[in-house]
């Protein structure tokens, strides 16, 4: 039996919610935005630099969207709270009416959720690919395991979001599992989520691997920077690099080349290595290496203006490398639990096959929620 007061209280809460996404979304400065990017776009020399006319379309298609979904919701509300006025009108006669509407609110609801959490993805590189490297810590065989279970993790994640995902680097352990491997997942606001996942992953459970059937605790950290294109600056010397050159050692058959075609490349001032072995070309996984060099170069010169930010203002912040973010129970009892927000879940095997999104969703929505730190 449909209750109509719950749909009222979805509804208000609706309309709770739209209001502050009104107020934060600034839609007056946002249609004078529009307005000025569609004047520069009707200028003579608009097309004369295409890369700056690129970029202004781009600003403002993306000003717009968030304009006309916002609008789309909104409209999409009153359409509801005028047939809730007609149920509550027409009395029993109005009956008819509430599983249209309770099947309406409950759609609003889901595209507000995404909308909302769209809006959360707005810093200037979460649009952008991600390249994501998984470690393995102490524990040999276990911890390799356990890091190739979280690489099937990402990787079905990713397809799921109907990312393309592919393997940049891979280098198999010595009985089972992975030593590292490198993932470029190519996907609009692929960083944007995946940037959640960085931070260090413990596994708990009976190892297959220990004949006495022994509880094990293993460790992977997760590595993820935005692939930068070479529109952003970086300065990498050529003085400043050493390439190494050597056979693909790929899962096995068809991926492992017979010519030194894998490419490692070291950033000798900061110590960053790279490698790629995905292309058969030498040359290509030059290129690659390269992009994946930037990127770790632009990530690093971010992480040092934050931490620069966070003495200046004397902030305590965590070592990322060394942060716990999430622990995955499969033994005394089934859990996942993310440390950061609390979310967490019994149903450990949906975790494993990718379904991650409630996580990445719990932990974008608390850096947008914080309260604002005292100066």
């Amino acid at each position: 039996m449909l209750d109509s007061v719950k749909v009222k209280q979805d509804l208000r809460e609706v309309a709770g919610r739209l209001q502050a996404l009104r107020g934060s979304l600034d839609l007056d400065l946002k249609l004078e935005q529009i307005a000025d990017f569609e004047e520069k776009m009707s200028a003579p020399d608009f097309w004369d630099d295409s890369d700056r006319a690129q970029k202004v379309i781009a600003d403002l298609n993306a000003i717009k969207s968030v304009v006309t979904d916002f609008e789309g919701l909104s409209g999409e509300y009153d359409d509801l709270a005028v047939m809730l006025e007609l149920v509550e009108d027409e009395g029993e006669d109005g009956e008819s009416m509430l599983p249209d509407l309770a099947a309406g609110t409950a759609e609003l609801v889901k595209k507000l959720e995404t909308y909302e959490l769209q809006l959360l993805l707005s810093e200037p590189y979460d649009k952008l690919n991600a390249i994501l490297e998984l470690h393995p810590g102490a524990g040999g065989t276990e911890s390799q395991d356990w890091a190739d279970m979280l690489l099937r993790m990402y990787r079905r994640w990713g397809e799921r979001r109907g990312f393309k995902v592919e393997v940049l680097d891979y280098l198999p352990g010595d009985e089972a599992g992975v030593k590292s491997v490198t993932l470029l997942l190519k996907g609009y606001n692929a960083y944007g989520y995946l940037k959640t996942e960085k931070g260090v992953h413990r596994l708990v459970r009976i190892s297959p691997f220990d004949a006495s059937g022994r509880r094990h605790t293993s460790f992977v950290s997760c590595d993820v920077v935005p692939e930068i294109d070479d529109t952003v600056e970086i300065d990498i010397r050529t003085e400043d690099l050493k390439v190494d050159v050597y056979r693909s050692s790929g899962a096995g058959g068809q991926h492992i080349n017979t010519t030194d075609s894998a490419v490692r490349m070291t950033h000798i001032p900061t110590g960053i290595i790279v490698s790629c072995q995905t292309e058969r070309s030498q040359i290509k996984n030059r290129e690659r290496c390269m992009t994946m060099l930037r990127s770790k170069l632009y990530e690093r010169r971010i992480e040092e203006q934050k931490k620069e930010l966070a003495e200046i203002r004397g902030e305590q912040s965590d070592i990322a490398w060394g942060s716990q973010i999430r622990s995955y129970v499969f033994h005394p009892y089934s859990m996942v639990k993310d440390h950061r927000t609390g979310a967490e879940t019994g149903n450990v095997g949906a975790v494993m096959d990718g379904e991650i999104d409630f996580l990445i969703d719990a932990y974008l929505r608390k850096q947008i929620n914080r309260e604002p730190e005292q100066e």
